[in-house]
């Protein structure tokens, strides 16, 4: 009998919890069924960019973008004119930002999104030379194998269930050579405690302020809901057990922790 062994896996790591399979019992239970307001159909588009438009002014005041962007080129130094494609772009501002800084970079920004798809095109990306804008599910690219040298998703990861995870995962590496993905780091329960307690008044603070709301409940949600740098390792291995990952010092110090990890796949190296 013919089995599916890439079904199998998917059906293994369904179940996985947020904090990797040795999860502790604590870690288990400070993680969410509860989706962020950009993943909720009942939701105006109104409120999902206003979450968008906060993160954006966030990353543009802490020069997160920036520091992103160089994370993402330093992936790819050693290719001349590097292909980069961009998933859950979102406001698009990092591949703006790759696109300022090197001056024959090719990107494909892309969202789920048609509301942030619109609004990246409108903007600066919309008629730049080196830039396309297209609407792509991370896991049903439409691209052939190794089309880019580099697919990278940023601080969105973390909306995708464990099975949808692991598809982008295995996508990504199939279009692009190496996959690069920075997202909150999955602190340990502890922390996770202590910091909830010691921004309580700060984030009391943000939710009188209506333009922030959404944001801050996003914000909650998303800490819940990050992978551990052994739950990346897992869903790695149900995409291909194959597949490499080498993990990256984080791009910024300043704000919430971060974890960034490079995935891919033997003949990536072999094809430099």
């Amino acid at each position: 009998m013919v089995t599916d062994a890439p079904q199998q896996r998917e059906e293994a790591i369904a179940s996985m919890p947020r904090g990797g399979p040795d999860a502790s019992w604590l870690d288990r239970r400070l993680q969410t069924q509860a989706l962020e307001y950009l993943d909720r159909d009942d939701v105006s588009d109104e409120v999902k960019q206003r979450v968008i438009r906060t993160l954006d002014r966030i990353g543009t005041l802490s020069k997160q973008h920036e520091k992103y962007a160089r994370a993402a080129l330093s992936v790819v130094s050693d290719v001349p004119n590097p292909r980069i494609l961009e998933l859950g772009a979102g406001h698009g501002k990092l591949s703006e930002q790759i696109l300022m800084m090197h001056p024959t970079a090719t990107v494909t920004v892309s969202d789920l999104d048609p509301t942030s798809l619109a609004n990246i095109t409108a903007g600066p990306l919309g008629d730049h030379p080196r830039a396309v804008a297209q609407l792509i599910d991370a896991t049903e690219i439409d691209a052939a194998d190794q089309s880019y040298d580099l697919v990278v998703f940023a601080l969105a990861f973390h909306h995708l269930p464990p099975v949808i995870a692991c598809r982008a995962i295995a996508e990504a590496t199939r279009v692009g050579r190496r996959f690069l993905v920075v997202d909150l780091k999955r602190r340990n329960p502890f922390a996770v405690l202590l910091t909830t307690v010691v921004m309580l008044p700060i984030n009391a603070l943000f939710w009188l302020w209506p333009a922030t709301r959404p944001a801050v409940h996003d914000g909650f949600i998303s800490a819940l809901r990050a992978y551990s740098l052994s739950a990346l390792r897992a869903l790695g291995r149900a995409a291909d057990p194959s597949l490499r990952l080498d993990q990256l010092a984080p791009p910024t110090r300043f704000g919430p922790p971060l974890t960034s990890v490079v995935y891919s796949r033997a003949r990536s190296e072999s094809a430099r």
